[in-house]
């Protein structure tokens, strides 16, 4: 078993847990984010998310899948695929009950506090799969293919999470700052959402590496489940001011598109 390629993945989600950081530390300047900027941001990270859903997971997933003696790579694709967009999905669902739940046990002056808390949850849940999807991305390299390509593919997967964990960090610290809490203590709060992807960075790693016959089961998951977060999450709310700025968040999403087209070419 060659473990070598697990460093490289916890390394790579500890720098998207620093993304989170990054972003959970505008709480000290800003009592809100721009929302021009965030918007901008978020456009380009699902830009790059649905790129790499592509070149960097379900192809390579689909090429394993057919060098196996085993299901049809059609097959094993689309029930990943599936997979990981239901895990994502079921996820969101079970956040939302609670949430309803929460809501209705609690008064008036606690309402809004504990959607706060909620999105805390949300945001730290869906973040698992986002974690597996980096781990995976790298633990690929393992299997003897540690390529120029590989590697811009598995760290092109790392920059796109990690650019829409920005906006994640301050999503979570600013609404708590102005509910009340320090600075210190939003902050705090913010980054730990984030804290959950080197955790399961490192075991998609392993996974793939001990595990060679469920690669294109994990490479399709963890790209069902970005496509989920980019095209139900990020998107809807990169467009939210669509009417002052018609164009510019679908401009970032294409940019990012672009810039991750543009890699796997010149590598390719």
């Amino acid at each position: 078993m060659d473990s070598s390629f697990v460093l490289p993945a916890l390394l790579a989600t500890l720098g998207t847990w620093l993304v989170t950081a990054l972003g959970a530390a505008t709480v000290a300047f800003f009592k809100s984010p721009n929302p021009k900027a965030l918007n901008l941001m978020l456009g380009f990270a699902s830009g790059v998310m649905i790129a790499a859903s592509f070149w960097s997971l379900l192809q390579p997933a689909i090429e394993r899948a057919e060098a196996a003696a085993g299901p049809p790579a059609y097959l094993v694709a689309t029930l990943g695929f599936l997979s990981g967009a239901l895990f994502m999905w079921a996820s969101d669902k079970a956040v939302s009950f609670a949430r309803r739940k929460a809501a209705s046990a609690a008064g008036a002056g606690r309402e809004r506090m504990n959607r706060i808390l909620m999105l805390v949850l949300s945001i730290t849940l869906h973040n698992i799969p986002e974690g597996l999807a980096v781990g995976v991305a790298f633990g690929v390299l393992s299997r003897g293919e540690a390529s120029a390509e590989a590697l811009m593919g598995a760290v092109t997967v790392a920059v796109g999470i990690g650019l829409q964990n920005f906006p994640e960090g301050a999503a979570v610290s600013l609404p708590l700052r102005r509910e009340g809490c320090s600075r210190r203590k939003s902050f705090l709060i913010g980054q730990a959402s984030g804290m959950v992807e080197p955790v399961a960075g490192v075991l998609g790693a392993l996974l793939v590496v001990t595990a060679e016959a469920i690669l294109p089961y994990a490479l399709s998951f963890a790209a069902g489940a970005m496509i989920l977060v980019a095209v139900h999450e990020l998107i809807p709310e990169c467009q939210q001011n669509q009417k002052a700025q018609p164009y510019f968040a679908t401009a970032g999403i294409v940019l990012g598109f672009a810039v991750m087209m543009l890699l796997d070419v010149m590598l390719g």
